[in-house]
C-alpha cells in the first residue's frame, strides 16, 4: 500500500493520504478498504482515490476464502498457492 501511496503523491497534488485494508473474517457487505485523501481540488482527490482502488486490485496480493453450505474455496493468490502445494505433495519424486 505504501508503494501505491507514493504513486498517488507523484501523480496528484495531495495534501494527505490514508489507506487501510482490513484483514481477517468479514461478513458479506462489510467495508474492507478505506481510502481517504485531502487535496485543494476535489477532482484530483476523486481521481487519486479511483486510481488507488484499481492499483490495490492490480498489485496487492489479496485472497479470500469463501464458505458455502457444502464446503469452502480459496479465491485469489492463496488458491494458486494451495494448488501448488497439493501438486507438490502428489507429484512423483
Amino acid at each position: 500500500l505504501g508503494v501505491i501511496c507514493g504513486e498517488m503523491r507523484e501523480r496528484w497534488p495531495l495534501l494527505a493520504i490514508a489507506v487501510e485494508h482490513r484483514t481477517g473474517r468479514l461478513a458479506i457487505g462489510e467495508t474492507s478498504v478505506v481510502i481517504a485523501v485531502s487535496s485543494a481540488h476535489r477532482g484530483a482527490g476523486f481521481e487519486a482515490c479511483a486510481y488507488c482502488i484499481e492499483r490495490i486490485k492490480e498489485i496487492v496480493p489479496i485472497w479470500k476464502k469463501e464458505a458455502y453450505a457444502d464446503g469452502e474455496v480459496w479465491i485469489g493468490s492463496e488458491a494458486a498457492y494451495q494448488a501448488e502445494v497439493r501438486q507438490s505433495l502428489t507429484a512423483p519424486e
